[in-house]
C-alpha cells in the first residue's frame, strides 16, 4: 500500500510529451501492458497510477468537496475508477461510487482496487447520478468491441442527459479506440485521461468528437516496449516528418528546391491547377510550371506571376516536356476532366522516373478499368506516388478494384487500398489518413472544420507535389502536406476560401521552422 497511500496523498500524476506520437491498437495496448508486467511491474500498480492521473484530472479543475460520481465498469477499466474514488476521498472530495455489475464477480487488479475502497458501492442507475457536480466514466475503456446495450446503454444515456461534466478513464464508454466509431451509443466527455499512448479512437471520427480534452498519462509503461511492439500509426505532428523536412540553405539556389509541374484542364476549369501550382511553390518548391492545353494557354499566363506557364497538349507533349529530368514532380487531376484523355495524361506522367501527385480526375478516370492505373503505379512503386481521393472517390475507384475497402475503419480501408495500389493514399477528411504500402499511417486530427471549401483539395495537392520536388519521401511529404494545410487553415481562420491558403503558409513556416 505504500505506493497506493503516496499517490493518493497528492493525486500525483503527469502528462507524457507532446512528442508522444505512437498510436497504439487495442492488441498493441495490451501488448504494453503485457510487456510491463512481464518485465516485474506489478498490474496493480499500473491500475494505481492510473486512477492517480484520472484524480489528479478532476482535481486540477475542482476544488475538494466537489461531488463526484464514478460509474465503473466491470473489469480493469472500472478498476481505475475505484481507485480515483479513493483517492478523490483521501483529498476531500465527496465520491459515490456506482457499479454496473456485481462487486463479488470483479477478478484481478479490479478486484483488489474495489476491496481498497473503503466507502459504499452502490448499483448503478440513472437516479444515482443525481447531484453530481463531475462524473467519473470509468465503464468501459478502449477496448470494447460490441455495441453497448442493457444497462450499460441506459447509463451512457443518462450520464449525456445529465449536466456535470465528465471525465472519461482511457476513452469515453462506447467508441471502439481502434476505429473511433460509436457502438451504438457513447458518453460525451469534457475530458479524456488515456494512459502511456492514444489510441487511433482518439483521433479518428467520430471518436475524437466524444473524447473532449485529452491527455496522455505516463503510469510507468516503459518506452523500451515501443521497440516490442513496433507500432505502425502515428499522430501526425511535425515530430512524425520532421527530420525529411525540406529546409532551404544559404549557398543553394532555386534549382536545388526541385522544379515541380501541375498539369492544366481546359481553359473553364484552369483555376483548381493554378490553386495547385501556387500552394506548390508556397510549399518551397524552387520552380512550378503549369503545363497548358494551348487553348487555355493565355488564361493560365494572364492569371500567373511567379508561376511559369508551358504549352503541352495531350499525352504526347506531356511526355516531350517532362523528358527533361529537371522536372522531378508532376501534379495531375485538379480541373482535368474525367475521361480516356486524362488516363493518357497520368500514364504519361507515371512513365517516367520523377514523384507523381494524382488527385480528383486523374483517380476517378480510371475507374472503368481500375487496374490499368494500378498496374503503372505498381511498376514505379519505388519512384513516389501519392493518391489524394476524398471519400466519394475513394469508393469510386477503391471500391472497384477491390470489394474490401467498402468495410472496417477508415485507417483499414487506407492501409488496404495503399496496399492495393504500391503508393501512398492520402484519403481526406476531417481525420485525414495518410497510409503507405508498407502498412505505416498517420491520422491527422489539425483541420478546422473551415477547410471544406472549394478548392481546398487542389492546394493540398500542390502542396505535396512542392514538397515531393524537394526530394522529401512520398509518405512524409504526404504527412507534411496534410499538416501544413490545415495549420494553415487555422492560420488564417474564419473566412477562409482556398486562396487564402497557400497566402497562409509563410506564417505556417515561420512558426514550424523557428
Amino acid at each position: 500500500m505504500a505506493i497506493s497511500s503516496a499517490i493518493g496523498v497528492a493525486c500525483r500524476f503527469r502528462y507524457l510529451h507532446r512528442g508522444m506520437i505512437e498510436l497504439l491498437s487495442n492488441a498493441e495496448m495490451a501488448e504494453a501492458d503485457r510487456l510491463t508486467i512481464a518485465s516485474g511491474v506489478a498490474g496493480i500498480d499500473l491500475m494505481e497510477r492510473a486512477g492517480a492521473a484520472v484524480a489528479g484530472a478532476v482535481a486540477q479543475r475542482h476544488a475538494p468537496g466537489t461531488r463526484v460520481v464514478v460509474v465503473a465498469g466491470p473489469g480493469n477499466n472500472g478498476g481505475d475508477g475505484f481507485v480515483a474514488a479513493r483517492l478523490l476521498t483521501e483529498r476531500g472530495y465527496e465520491v459515490k461510487v456506482l457499479l454496473a455489475g456485481e462487486l463479488s464477480r470483479l477478478k484481478g487488479d479490479a478486484a483488489l482496487a474495489a476491496k481498497r475502497w473503503n466507502g459504499a458501492v452502490a448499483a448503478a442507475a440513472a437516479e444515482g447520478l443525481a447531484g453530481a457536480d463531475v462524473v467519473i466514466d470509468a465503464l468501459f475503456g478502449a477496448g470494447l468491441d460490441r455495441p453497448v446495450e442493457g444497462l450499460a446503454r441506459a447509463l451512457i444515456d443518462a450520464i449525456n442527459a445529465q449536466a456535470a461534466p465528465v471525465v472519461a478513464v482511457d476513452l469515453p464508454s462506447g467508441i471502439n479506440g481502434t476505429s473511433g466509431a460509436v457502438m451504438g451509443v457513447a458518453v460525451k466527455a469534457a475530458h479524456t485521461v488515456t494512459f502511456f499512448r492514444k489510441k487511433p479512437g482518439h483521433v479518428l471520427l467520430p471518436g475524437r468528437l466524444y473524447c473532449g480534452a485529452i491527455g496522455v498519462a505516463d503510469i510507468g509503461i516503459p518506452t523500451t516496449v515501443l521497440q516490442r511492439i513496433e507500432p505502425r500509426t502515428w499522430d501526425n505532428v511535425p515530430a512524425l516528418w520532421r527530420v525529411e523536412f525540406p529546409v532551404p540553405q544559404l549557398t543553394g539556389h532555386k534549382y536545388d528546391r526541385g522544379h515541380a509541374v501541375v498539369v492544366s484542364g481546359p481553359s473553364w476549369s484552369t483555376g483548381a491547377a493554378r490553386l495547385a501550382a501556387r500552394a506548390a511553390l508556397r510549399a518551397g518548391a524552387g520552380l512550378v510550371t503549369i503545363s497548358s492545353p494551348r487553348e487555355a494557354l493565355a488564361v493560365n499566363a494572364a492569371a500567373s506571376l511567379a508561376v511559369m506557364v508551358r504549352p503541352a497538349d495531350g499525352a504526347g507533349e506531356l511526355s516531350k516536356f517532362l523528358a527533361d529530368r529537371r522536372l522531378n514532380a508532376v501534379a495531375l487531376g485538379p480541373g482535368l476532366g474525367v475521361g480516356e484523355p486524362t488516363c493518357e495524361l497520368v500514364l504519361a506522367a507515371l512513365a517516367g522516373d520523377r514523384a507523381v501527385v494524382l488527385d480528383a480526375d486523374a483517380i476517378t478516370s480510371f475507374t472503368p478499368d481500375p487496374r490499368r492505373l494500378t498496374r503503372a503505379l505498381l511498376a514505379r512503386a519505388s519512384k513516389g506516388a501519392i493518391l489524394t481521393p476524398h471519400e466519394g472517390e475513394f469508393s469510386r475507384y477503391f471500391n472497384a478494384i477491390d470489394q474490401r475497402t467498402k468495410a472496417g475503419s477508415k485507417l483499414e480501408r487506407a492501409r488496404l487500398a495503399a496496399t492495393l495500389a504500391g503508393a501512398v493514399v492520402l484519403l481526406k477528411g476531417g481525420d485525414t489518413v495518410v497510409a503507405a504500402a508498407d502498412g505505416r499511417a498517420a491520422i491527422a486530427a489539425n483541420a478546422p472544420a473551415s477547410l471544406a471549401t472549394a478548392g481546398a483539395g487542389d492546394v493540398l495537392t500542390g502542396i505535396a507535389a512542392g514538397l515531393l520536388a524537394q526530394g522529401m519521401p512520398a509518405f512524409e511529404a504526404a504527412c507534411a502536406a496534410v499538416w501544413l494545410h490545415g495549420e494553415a487553415a487555422a492560420a488564417f481562420g474564419p473566412g477562409l476560401i482556398s486562396e487564402d491558403l497557400s497566402e497562409a503558409l509563410p506564417r505556417v513556416y515561420r512558426a514550424l521552422l523557428g
